[in-house]
Order: structure tokens, then sequence, then C-alpha cells
């Protein structure tokens, strides 16, 4: 496979990629994005009206955009995790 060969097929993944986090903010109308935690704590009121949680948080962040920013830099952390033992693997393979 030549370069510019890889070059298109980068850019249509990152399209493709683009388009499916798009499409459905675009075509859901008045949908409700929310948190699984909201839907999965509905859902036990639900079920068992009476449940009572057995752990809650030590820590209880100021505002939504803080727990936003926490649970962004978490996932970014996580990525780059996962990307450093991606490219250590396939260095090392590539080095045999």
């Amino acid at each position: 496979m030549n370069q510019s060969s890889k070059t298109v097929q980068n850019w249509l993944l990152i399209g493709g990629v683009l388009v499916l986090a798009v499409v459905p903010l675009v075509f859901v109308k008045e949908g409700k994005f929310s948190g699984s935690d909201n839907k999965a704590k509905d859902a036990i009121t639900e079920v068992q009206p009476n449940y009572k949680p057995w752990f809650s948080s030590p820590i209880v962040p100021a505002s939504g955009e803080i727990e936003s920013l926490l649970f962004a830099s978490q996932a970014a952390l996580g990525a780059g995790f996962v990307g450093y033992a991606i490219g250590l693997y396939k260095g090392r393979s590539e080095h045999k």
C-alpha cells in the first residue's frame, strides 16, 4: 500500500468517525442525552423504590463543569495509556 492510499484511507476513517458523532446530534430532535448514572438510578428506583446506595463519593465536584473536566481528563489519561501500550507493542514487533 503506497503513502497516498494510506492518506486517503485515514481521511475516510476520520470522516466516518465524524459522521457517526454528528448524525445522532442532528437527527435526534429534542433528545435527552443524559448520563448512564442517571438512567441506572431511575431504573433501580423503579424496580425497588426503597433502595439506599451503599456507597457515596467522598469528593463531590463543586459544579457540573468540574465534573465534566474530571471525566474528560480520566478518559484522556486512559486513552493515553492504551495508545502508549499499542505503540510499544507495535514498535517491539517491528524491531524484531
